[in-house]
């Protein structure tokens, strides 16, 4: 959807796009990682010419797929502690290294791959992303994990061992790559944002339904009390967090700083998600336990959303940060 229409894509801006990854969350959040294009607008946007006309068309008709090799065992959120090096050797780079948790890394055709290159500097300045192809030899896809919620999230195992690339695979420059990867976060958290409003209000559809709908000691649920209470702070959540969200993608629009402002609309709407799925589960009862009933599906698949993106634990050192008037080190 964000992919610029002279490659094949349509070109959506970010308050545009939001607005359609809003109403297809209402079916469930699993889908937000196969919609958020990061992969290909960070190639667009710092990809050489080269890069572009190898991967954009492709990836804009989804007839190739990419997939992020950021995490490691070591490394998630600190990404300082990356283990992965790429060291030069004649007329490009040798990679070696371990990633785990890789999205769609079961089907990507192509890698955006983090690796230090300069030990000395570390996250300032000494880790560098490449562009690799499935097929390059020493890189090595291993054990899939289905992650909880839905069958459409796979985590991939990869693996590089001596796998060498020229220097076109450079995307942006070398020992940029902390910088390009710190700079595609505000976007990832407020389409994170999104997705989790969308589902908050299904969620509270799906509620008010039943309460009107489901009978008990010979009234409806949504005659007692304490279920008019559950929804009215359901809604009063949901409001607050889309006031917040949509305030902050005006700022982001006109170009403002909004690091802090991303990471609070971020920490509060996965947290909201999560809170209306459990009640909504609650106020199901037993039905809301079986496998098939849409409450049960949304509440195992919300729940990445406080992880996925940068953790809540992580949103809270960034917002903490610019409080305090501190520089923000992601993960510090």
């Amino acid at each position: 959807m964000r992919i610029d229409e002279a490659w094949g894509g349509q070109g959506l801006g970010f308050t545009q796009f939001c607005t359609v990854l809003r109403q297809f969350a209402r079916l469930g959040p699993s889908l937000h990682f196969w919609l958020i294009d990061s992969l290909g607008l960070t190639v667009q946007r710092l990809g050489s010419p080269a890069l572009k006309a190898r991967y954009l068309a492709d990836y804009a008709r989804w007839e190739r797929l990419g997939a992020l090799c950021f995490s490691e065992p070591e490394a998630g959120s600190d990404a300082g502690a990356i283990r992965t090096r790429a060291t030069r050797v004649d007329g490009g780079w040798r990679i070696d290294g371990h990633k785990h948790y890789t999205s769609r890394g079961d089907l990507a055709d192509f890698f955006l791959v983090t690796a230090v290159t300069d030990p000395q500097r570390g996250a300032r300045g000494g880790i560098t992303t490449f562009v690799v192809d499935r097929t390059a030899p020493g890189l090595s896809v291993g054990r899939i994990e289905q992650s909880m919620g839905s069958t459409l999230h796979k985590l991939a195992e990869v693996d590089f061992d001596g796998c060498e690339v020229g220097d076109e695979a450079v995307l942006g420059e070398v020992g940029y790559g902390f910088v390009a990867a710190m700079q595609t976060l505000d976007d990832g958290r407020l389409a994170a944002a999104t997705t989790c409003l969308g589902t908050s209000e299904r969620l509270l559809e799906l509620m008010v339904e039943h309460a009107r709908t489901r009978r008990t000691f010979g009234a409806a649920l949504a005659d007692r009390q304490g279920v008019r209470w559950t929804i009215a702070d359901c809604a009063t959540e949901i409001e607050l967090g889309r006031a917040l969200l949509e305030e902050t993608m005006a700022l982001h629009e006109r170009g403002e700083p909004i690091g802090a402002r991303a990471s609070m609309c971020k920490l509060y709407l996965s947290e909201t998600v999560n809170r209306i799925a459990d009640r909504a589960v609650q106020l199901y009862g037993g039905m809301g336990l079986l496998r098939g009933v849409e409450v049960e599906r949304l509440y195992r698949e919300v729940r990445f959303l406080r992880i996925g993106e940068g953790a809540s634990e992580i949103q809270k050192m960034v917002i903490a940060r610019a409080v305090l008037g501190r520089p923000s080190r992601e993960g510090d």
